[in-house]
């Protein structure tokens, strides 16, 4: 029986060496805010007093209508973005791979909303929503129709949002789906259409199921996303009309930053945390199995 060499320990040092970076930082910047959020969540820290409170913020939580109302919009908001993402992201890096004149620079330009800042986008989409001289309005105006309160009124301002969501991360999941794309052996598509295989039935039969584990990737980060909109949310429409687009996110932001109930925002976040955690184990555990047969 031949017995295997261990590897010098001087190997193993450098390796150690060179991922110390990537743990010190999830060390310093997740982990370490995590425990000290989760801390502060049984205070009732002010900037100025700190006194234990125990699990009073929690249960004060679940009493908070506002708080229950931003855990409807989140999931409103998720419905609304979730799978139009991942389909049109889908459809536009199938015409991608295709040989299509400029492909590289299409790629470039839809990715392009990824990389900009969340800030400047939100405010560039909320002059086109305005409601006197945005230019959304002045093409139905234009048009003979009437002109849309997009970010005031209370019954489509989080549709508003989703939209701009989804267009600005159409890019990043569309590259995604591109290098699953890539690593679909040619000679499949060969063998079905010599057997008369539309292209239809090779996207259905073929691409589907050979992108399934990018698929409930994409999935999972969408999920993620979703839940932790804040950004699009504060800029557009501040949680207005009447609290109509206001999220978890940006009641923690709010009851931590401007009432300075920085303990209570705190168990918001750890509440916003384990709902997170709770659904990416659920994807994991019902959706992630397949792709590994």
């Amino acid at each position: 029986m031949v017995k295997r060499k261990k590897a010098p320990f001087k190997s193993e040092k450098s390796a150690y060496l060179m991922i110390l970076p990537s743990y010190f930082i999830f060390f310093v910047i997740i982990l370490v805010p995590i425990c000290w959020s989760f801390g502060m969540s049984f205070t009732d820290y002010n900037f100025k007093t700190w006194n234990f409170v125990g699990f009073k913020n929690y249960i004060n939580i679940f009493k908070d209508e506002l708080f229950l109302l931003s855990i409807r919009n989140t999931v409103w908001y998720s419905v609304l973005t979730i799978l139009p993402s991942m389909v049109l992201s889908l459809l536009l890096a199938v015409l991608l791979n295709t040989k299509v004149l400029g492909r590289g620079i299409f790629r470039t330009v839809f990715y392009l909303p990824h990389i900009l800042s969340m800030v400047a986008i939100s405010m560039a989409w909320s002059y086109m929503y305005n409601t006197q001289a945005g230019i959304i309005n002045k093409a139905l105006t234009g048009i003979g129709l009437s002109a849309v309160g997009w970010l005031s009124d209370k019954n489509i301002a989080m549709i508003s949002v989703a939209i701009m969501s989804i267009w600005s991360s159409l890019g990043y999941y569309t590259l995604l789906y591109l290098s699953g794309l890539q690593g679909i052996p040619g000679h499949l598509y060969e063998a079905a259409s010599i057997d008369g295989a539309t292209t239809i039935k090779q996207f259905f039969y073929i691409t589907i199921p050979s992108l399934r584990p990018t698929i409930f990737f994409v999935f999972v980060m969408s999920c993620i996303a979703s839940f932790e909109v804040f950004g699009q949310v504060y800029i557009m429409t501040n949680g207005g009309p009447l609290n109509s687009t206001t999220t978890i996110a940006h009641q923690v932001y709010v009851n931590g930053f401007q009432y300075y109930k920085m303990g209570y925002a705190s168990a918001e976040a750890i509440v916003l945390l384990l709902i997170i955690l709770t659904i990416t184990i659920l994807n994991m555990k019902f959706g992630g199995g397949e792709g590994d047969e």
